[in-house]
């Protein structure tokens, strides 16, 4: 089993990978108005993610860090429903983004399930 350490290193490095992937999508957007102003917002969540993950790695108690994850939670579920609006407005085709959003998911159960465990402890 990997240390918590471990694991924490791996998320930090999964989120900024995901930001990353981000940016080079908002790079390739459409010009349009409502490209740009739904990839603006894309961008800020998901580079949220990753910034705000670091900061629950540095948490100096239990309620610090269900405070902090939770802000990372509802950054992922953000730029989720950004990236699905790219795609329902047809702004970008929905294969396009199939990676990026069963990322974005993945995280999004990760953190949750982190969230709930801190609340809640193992059940």
């Amino acid at each position: 089993m990997k240390s918590l350490n471990s694991q924490a290193e791996i998320l930090k490095s999964r989120s900024k990978q995901f930001s990353i992937r981000v940016v080079k999508l908002f790079r390739s957007l459409p010009k349009s108005d409502e490209a740009r102003i739904i990839g603006r917002q894309l961008l800020r969540s998901a580079t949220s993610v990753a910034a705000n993950y670091r900061s629950v790695c540095r948490a100096r108690s239990k309620a610090e860090f269900i405070s902090k994850i939770g802000i990372v939670v509802e950054e992922i579920d953000e730029t989720i429903l950004w990236l699905e609006l790219l795609v329902e407005c047809e702004i970008i085709q929905e294969k396009r983004l199939e990676d990026l959003l069963k990322e974005a998911n993945e995280l999004l159960a990760i953190f949750a399930s982190s969230q709930y465990t801190a609340k809640f402890g193992r059940q």
